[in-house]
């Protein structure tokens, strides 16, 4: 069984910056994608960036965050992170880390979410 557990929400003034964390623990042979997705109170959950396992990692970003937001990753730590700058009071939601995770080799990836953590901005 694996979990996800972020870190690195709370509460910020509009421009202010904030650094989501999450990591991946339990049986865990290999982790390709990992993301980050945010979920407004009555809206749906909805991707903010990705970042594939592969070399440098590619990226994917939502275009409301794009410029001023970065995603990476420590594979060493099964560990990705979410850089947020000039944050703006639309950015307020739970954010939930996800990761396609492989327990064995040879085994099948499967989707993992974490619990969430809840980011708002404050103008």
């Amino acid at each position: 069984q694996v979990q996800l557990v972020e870190s690195g929400g709370g509460l910020v003034l509009a421009g202010g910056s904030l650094r989501l964390s999450c990591t991946a623990s339990g049986t865990i042979s290999s982790i390709d994608t990992m993301g980050w997705y945010s979920q407004a109170p009555g809206k749906q959950r909805e991707l903010v960036a990705t970042i594939t396992s592969g070399g440098s990692g590619s990226t994917k970003y939502a275009d409301s965050v794009k410029g001023r937001s970065t995603i990476s990753r420590d594979n060493a730590k099964n560990t990705v992170y979410l850089q947020m700058n000039s944050l703006k009071p639309e950015d307020t939601a739970v954010y939930y880390c996800n990761a396609l995770v492989r327990g064995y080799v040879g085994g099948t990836y499967y989707s993992v979410w974490g619990q969430g953590t809840q980011v708002t901005v404050s103008s």
